[in-house]
């Protein structure tokens, strides 16, 4: 039963990370007429189809109210976070293969480039690596061991010298560095850097 559970847990986490970073207008329960575009529950939809209830489950509820209270955060308008350091992340906690995050988009019907922001290549030296030095960071995250703490746009992170990338996801480097607030190692694209 441990490896069902894990493996349940595992897609109602990706699950949510997806949603955070989905847009309203691609959410189902918006495509149903049973959310705004600002994620809010419309009065006076009733839910009288089995497709207005399987878009607008508790779990979906949850997901529409965290997204909500996040935009109201300052800065939390932007995306949670890459995408891909958040699948990494998960793939290093659940000890899972590329070709088992494949299974999971498969499973909830996602095509990984709808999602993937394209890949800068600012501040990659030739060799992959990563240039050293303090940069900002333009999306929120959370840190590597705690998956808690949360880490805001503009923050300072770390880059040491030989950062190369720890993996990729979907062809998307994979970078490690220190958040200097909470001094945590977070997972970031070179993409979600700025100077």
């Amino acid at each position: 039963m441990g490896i069902v559970k894990s493996a349940g847990d595992l897609l109602y986490t990706f699950r949510f990370i997806r949603m955070m970073v989905m847009k309203w207008e691609n959410w189902d329960a918006y495509k149903q007429g049973v959310i705004d575009e600002k994620g809010k529950r419309i009065k006076g939809v009733k839910l009288n189809t089995d497709a207005k209830k399987d878009s607008y489950t508790p779990f979906v509820r949850l997901c529409a109210n965290v997204k909500r209270l996040i935009s109201k955060i300052p800065g939390g308008g932007t995306k949670l976070g890459s995408f891909a350091a958040a699948l990494y992340l998960i793939k290093e906690d659940g000890n899972l293969s590329d070709k088992s995050l494949q299974k999971i988009l498969k499973e909830c019907d996602l095509e990984s480039l709808d999602f993937l922001a394209e890949d800068s290549q600012w501040f990659v030296l030739e060799d992959q690596k990563l240039s050293p030095g303090i940069y900002q960071i333009n999306n929120h995250k959370i840190v590597n061991s705690t998956f808690e703490e949360l880490v805001y746009p503009k923050d300072k992170i770390k880059i040491y010298e030989d950062c190369y990338p720890k993996d990729s996801i979907f062809g998307l480097n994979i970078y490690e560095g220190i958040h200097l607030k909470t001094n945590q190692r977070i997972y970031i694209t070179n993409g979600e850097l700025y100077k």
